[in-house]
């Protein structure tokens, strides 16, 4: 990465680092086709009002105005903004488009967007994410909560990020645990048990007796439900353990136990029944989701997301959905980070053709021309300078093959690497297949 950034929070990829992000998108975006989810994009800037629905987060919305606009009213509801998320800008999406959408709707979306927060590991104030979402209209099985977890699961595994977790939750579960417990308020329990991770189960409990109203008692049950996690169906015998009823812990539990039960027989290992994750906006009903890199938890949550029963709605009818979005500009900055990967060269070009005098320069264009019909990218010399020059230039590219043009209208072609250099034919010669395409090691 350019390590002298004039703006922080802005990250710009060196070309070999640039590989591994496109890499990492084409690597997800070949996932989420395999499973069945079309592509779509969408506007980079929403109105105000649209975007402000979402929640309290005024003050991470960049706005969007002419310089020289006067007299501009920064409560104005239809003013335009940039998209701080993919989730908003999709809502308004599906209303507007309703009649053209064949539901349930499957869809990825791979974007940049901008949010207003102070730069630290792993957080960017210009960044690229990729969701995919089903939403049906009216209704949505639950299945697609099931289906979203092995999808994500499928599309991290094939990433070179090292082994992850995908720790997944449910509201109804949480809240029906709560209620259980006699706590009319489920959610500020909710945002109490949200804080474990950064403050501990002491303070925690301190805001769930001071804040919350609850006993010491209730405030430890509610901590012993978020200290269960498990990789398999064994969560619901300690759920039960813990002597709670109630009819919407019932069903909580039941989805739950779908998601993990499929999970450990298709990503064994991969999904992770945890009671702690609250996820904190306020529209996730049902399933929610969180994932961290096994080893870089304090990198926060790659990939969150859940199950929401209104993500749009339009007069009567109402569009239920589950969604997972993953911050791609993150994971690529850790994988960077850590080396996990890098490029195999800087460059896409496999060949330098060089030229033997100034004259030859539409010989070698000719060659090139064939070369590239037949899918290997190359580049021509732009000056005849001794070959010892045009090689080191090739080298100092990163560009593994090098091209001669005799006299007598023959070819050679030289692996720069290992010296090796043999006669070729522009029209039928090929590089080895690992040569073929830029990749990452």
């Amino acid at each position: 990465m350019a390590r002298k950034a004039s703006l922080s929070g802005f990250p710009e990829w060196l070309p070999a680092e640039r590989v591994v992000e496109q890499h990492v998108l084409d690597t997800l975006r070949r996932t989420f086709e395999l499973h069945g989810f079309a592509n779509i994009e969408t506007r980079a800037v929403e109105t105000r009002g649209q975007l402000l629905r979402k929640g309290e987060i005024d003050k991470e919305v960049y706005g969007l105005s002419r310089l020289a606009a006067e007299n501009e009213d920064k409560h104005d509801p239809n003013a335009l903004a940039l998209h701080f998320d993919l989730t908003v800008p999709f809502a308004r999406y599906v209303v507007e488009n309703a009649g053209h959408l064949a539901f349930p709707f499957r869809r990825y979306q791979m974007q940049k967007v901008w949010r207003g927060e102070r730069p630290q590991d792993g957080r960017f104030r210009e960044f690229t994410q990729a969701d995919i979402d089903v939403v049906g209209e009216g209704t949505l099985a639950f299945s697609y909560d099931v289906e979203l977890a092995l999808t994500i699961a499928d599309a991290l595994s094939a990433l070179p990020i090292g082994d992850f977790r995908l720790r997944v939750n449910n509201r109804k579960l949480a809240e029906g645990f709560y209620r259980g417990l006699g706590l009319d308020d489920p959610d500020a329990v909710l945002r109490a048990i949200d804080k474990l991770e950064k403050i501990g189960n002491e303070a925690v409990a301190t805001i769930l007796i001071d804040e919350v109203g609850a006993t010491r008692e209730q405030a430890d049950a509610a901590l012993a439900l978020a200290a269960i996690r498990t990789l398999d169906t064994s969560f619901v015998e300690q759920v039960r353990a813990l002597g709670v009823e109630h009819e919407l812990l019932d069903t909580g539990l039941d989805e739950l136990f779908q998601v993990i039960d499929a999970a450990s027989k298709r990503a064994p290992g991969k999904v992770m029944a945890d009671l702690s994750i609250a996820r904190g906006l306020d529209y996730y009903t049902g399933t929610v989701y969180e994932t961290v890199l096994v080893g870089h938890e304090s990198l926060g949550s790659i990939c969150s997301g859940g199950r929401y029963e209104s993500l749009a709605s339009k007069g009567k009818k109402n569009y239920p959905g589950v969604g997972l979005s993953i911050g791609v500009t993150r994971l690529v900055s850790r994988i960077l980070a850590e080396e996990l990967v890098s490029a195999a060269r800087t460059v896409p070009s496999v060949v330098y053709v060089t030229l033997a005098d100034d004259d030859s320069w539409h010989q070698a264009q000719d060659v090139a021309a064939s070369l590239r019909g037949r899918g290997i990218a190359c580049e021509v010399a732009s000056s005849a300078e001794k070959f010892g020059k045009q090689i080191k230039f090739a080298d100092r590219r990163g560009i593994p093959f090098v091209w001669f043009t005799q006299e007598d209208g023959t070819h050679e072609v030289k692996d720069i690497r290992t010296g090796e250099q043999i006669t070729a034919d522009p029209s039928s010669w090929t590089p080895p297949a690992e040569d073929l395409y830029n990749t990452v090691n």
